[in-house]
């Protein structure tokens, strides 16, 4: 009995251990099983939304240079990257032939000018003779008959209209002796600007062949040092953020590879019409101007560019993780639930095909609607969802315009791996 008796009694003891310990056991096993998560801060700051594209360097002007007159090249002082002003002299073509050209033509012009002296002197002495047989008419009708008279009219007026073709004759010449001076002229190849050459396509004693079209010769670029233009294409989804910058007079920043510890200012200058579709791309030419004073950016380089397209001053914002991330519905209390119910199941592809179905205006509902949503924060054992509406985001922060969230949160960005 008495056996029996202390058996119950170490039974009794063990199960009040027991019973004492389950809790303790129970708390414990929870929280070592417990899923640990990565999480981040709400913060405070600046926040500052950029379009990024690529680009091509390229002068605000090239001024092709061609030659209008055929022969050989015998003098080319200009040179590659050589700063010339309007005016200077480039290359010159022989002018052996021209210079022909224009001795025979100015002789030619002296021979017409000769002809009009010529048939000036006639005139003169037909229209004395005229003034003679009138003056003998006048005494009396029967010293000229009508028959000599006549002749003397008509020689006075058949010379005028010879004193006509002579001087039209020393007109044409005079524009043949023209025509041969202005070739002469084209022998020399002048600047047409002021400018650096950027490109020469011909080189000492080469021939030119100028009778079909005009060779191009040199390329030069003005103003090169004051200013130099950045061709860059941008998407249509993002042409409106850049034509409202251009109105904020917002700037753009960009880079090149020649010189990847400088970064150059620039403006944008010109949104262009002009759009060009590849592979169902719609993009369009967006030109941004920038300062050259020590000649860095060259024709032709690549200029990474980022376009600022707005900005926030001391904002409260989320890490963009924080959005991106879905919790596993045995993770979510029980009241937040139905928020996972197809939360981000959906993926770009079929967010676009179902909007294809519906009217405008609930497509535009529908994607203001898209800017609330939720994050998670720890509270316990479970995640609870907080509802915020988004603002801009960068590429690691959005901006929270409404939401219960304080600066310091911790928000939950996903599980960590053991």
């Amino acid at each position: 009995m008495r056996k029996l008796a202390k058996f119950l009694i170490i039974l009794l003891v063990l199960g009040g251990i027991g019973a004492a310990a389950y809790r303790p056991a129970l708390d414990y096993w929870r929280q070592r099983n417990r899923p640990r998560w990565r999480t981040d801060q709400v913060v405070r700051g600046d926040l500052v939304v950029v379009v990024n594209a690529t680009g091509q360097v390229r002068p605000v002007l090239s001024v092709q240079v061609g030659a209008f007159v055929s022969g050989p090249i015998v003098e080319l002082p200009a040179e590659f990257n050589q700063e010339v002003k309007k005016d200077d002299l480039l290359a010159r073509i022989d002018p052996a032939i021209y210079s022909a050209i224009v001795q025979q033509e100015s002789a030619i012009l002296q021979v017409r000018e000769a002809e009009v002296k010529r048939a000036q002197a006639l005139l003169q002495q037909a229209r004395n003779d005229e003034q003679r047989g009138e003056a003998l008419r006048a005494r009396n009708m029967d010293f000229l008959s009508d028959t000599e008279w006549d002749q003397l009219q008509f020689n006075r007026m058949s010379l005028e209209a010879q004193l006509q073709i002579a001087q039209a004759s020393v007109a044409q010449a005079g524009a043949s002796l023209k025509n041969a001076q202005t070739n002469l002229d084209y022998t020399y190849i002048r600047s047409p600007v002021d400018g650096i050459v950027i490109d020469r396509k011909i080189d000492p004693g080469q021939t030119l062949a100028s009778q079909f079209q005009t060779p191009e010769l040199f390329v030069v670029a003005p103003q090169m040092r004051e200013k130099m233009h950045v061709h860059a294409l941008i998407d249509e989804a993002d042409i409106g953020l850049i034509r409202q910058a251009q109105l904020r007079g917002l700037n753009v920043e960009f880079t090149v590879d020649a010189y990847l510890d400088d970064l150059f200012p620039g403006v944008i200058e010109e949104i262009r019409y002009s759009s060009t579709t590849t592979q169902n791309v719609v993009t369009y030419p967006v030109i941004v101007a920038a300062t050259n004073p020590e000649l860095k950016l060259l024709p032709g380089m690549t200029a990474n560019l980022s376009f600022l397209v707005d900005e926030r001053k001391e904002v409260l914002k989320i890490p963009n993780a924080a959005l991106r991330f879905f919790p596993e519905s045995p993770y979510v209390r029980e009241s937040d639930r139905g928020l996972l119910d197809g939360a981000g199941d959906t993926n770009r592809e079929d967010r676009v095909s179902a909007e294809r179905q519906i009217s405008a205006d609930e497509r535009a509902q529908a994607r203001r609607r898209r800017s609330r949503r939720h994050v998670w924060v720890d509270d316990g054992p479970f995640l609870r969802a907080v509802a915020v509406e988004m603002g801009l985001s960068d590429s690691r922060h959005t901006e929270v315009l409404s939401g219960e969230l304080k600066e310091g949160q911790a928000l939950v960005t996903g599980l960590q791996k053991d």
